[in-house]
């Protein structure tokens, strides 16, 4: 199925008024169009009561205004709530909501699959098959809203506080459709969220961490994961094109807005990266940054190839990063039941893949009929064996 008109959610303010303009209504209905559609969740024309019947029926004929389907919706005992959307094309991506006390956090995907491959990582056993379009990352946060029943006219009493680009893929390897999305979600007039609202996570995608400050100045996340190359190298095929060295000049000359720092995320392989010599070297790797870190344990997911470090190991990690003055609170586990945690979303969507021979547990869930037979005769003891 190809697009033949735009998306309604593809446009922002200036964007909608100049569409309009040639279909002969005026600029002044690009901000109603945007109050029903971000700040009452009306999304049929016919719900539009201040345009009239003529003006309805061009916007229907000359605007997309189609939700994403909801393929599955699932609750974890939790609270977590995920959903599986169907795009337009048959693709499918993860969306998953983590309600708290004192806020509601949205993880939204960025692309189909992941192109990174990280070895601890359940999307990075699915191949990317796309990028997103602005529209339907704007949809994700919309879909939400609707199924959480969140229009309250005034930020107060808002279920959905936070966004996190933390789902499926690498935002800033579709940084444009990204930006052009939060510009969007961020806008005074749409949805209002405010910057300090939304944070960004990228796995060290070096050339474009500059514009996250200067294009939406949003919280920044980075996915480390280990403090020296060889380690990082290992588990994050990234690390090979932007190390650390790199990657750590970037965060550095990062234009950090005031009383905020960057977060780093940092997932608890059992002997991998977990030892104290690991956070020592960590300590070492971000003196002088303004930083904090989130402690994540490895949420298993089926063929996964690490195992998550104890509890006690964990905690003395922490304690040590703690005794050099950085913040390392220990990420709660949230929605592991559905597969919701971090680290675990998948869809079945693209039948490609780019699971690594290195690991044949992985292979044996996920790979193709080619990849299962070049295994061979390594001998291989599972879990479930």
């Amino acid at each position: 199925m190809t697009h033949t008109r735009p998306h309604i959610f593809s446009l922002d303010s200036n964007g909608l008024t100049a569409a309009l303009k040639p279909l002969g209504l005026p600029g002044f209905r690009a901000k109603q169009i945007w109050q029903w559609l971000y700040q009452k969740g009306v999304w049929d024309v016919k719900g539009f009561t201040n345009l009239s019947v003529k003006d309805q029926q061009t916007l229907a004929d000359n605007f997309d205004f189609s939700p994403l389907a909801i393929k599955v919706e699932q609750k974890a005992a939790d609270g977590v709530v995920k959903w599986l959307f169907t795009l337009h094309d048959g693709h499918e991506i993860e969306t998953v909501f983590i309600p708290e006390a004192e806020r509601g956090t949205l993880c939204i995907s960025s692309q189909v699959g992941c192109t990174l491959n990280c070895r601890f990582c359940h999307t990075g056993t699915q191949a990317l098959a796309r990028n997103l379009e602005a529209h339907e990352i704007v949809a994700q946060i919309a879909m939400a809203k609707r199924q959480l029943n969140d229009w309250p006219q005034q930020n107060e009493g808002r279920k959905l506080t936070n966004i996190v680009l933390m789902g499926m893929g690498e935002p800033l390897f579709n940084y444009t459709n990204v930006r052009d999305a939060m510009q969007i979600v961020m806008a005074p007039e749409g949805m209002g969220f405010g910057s300090r609202k939304i944070t960004i996570s990228t796995s060290g995608v070096v050339p474009e961490i500059k514009n996250i400050a200067t294009d939406l100045g949003i919280q920044l996340a980075v996915s480390l994961h280990a403090p020296d190359d060889e380690t990082r190298t290992k588990i994050m095929p990234i690390n090979n094109k932007w190390p650390l060295k790199e990657l750590m000049s970037a965060l550095r000359s990062f234009p950090l807005k005031e009383h905020r720092r960057i977060t780093f995320e940092y997932v608890m392989l059992k002997d991998v990266n977990d030892t104290d010599q690991h956070a020592d070297a960590l300590i070492k790797l971000v003196d002088g940054l303004p930083c904090k870190f989130n402690l994540i344990p490895f949420n298993p997911w089926p063929g996964s190839p690490y195992l998550c470090s104890d509890e006690a190991r964990i905690e003395a990690f922490a304690k040590r990063l703690w005794r050099a003055g950085l913040d390392a609170p220990v990420r709660k586990t949230r929605g592991e039941d559905i597969l919701a945690a971090c680290g675990q979303l998948r869809s079945e969507s693209s039948k490609r893949n780019t699971v690594s021979l290195e690991f044949p547990s992985v292979v044996r869930v996920y790979g193709d009929d080619k990849q299962k037979a070049k295994l061979g005769s390594v001998k291989v003891q599972f879990e479930d064996d």
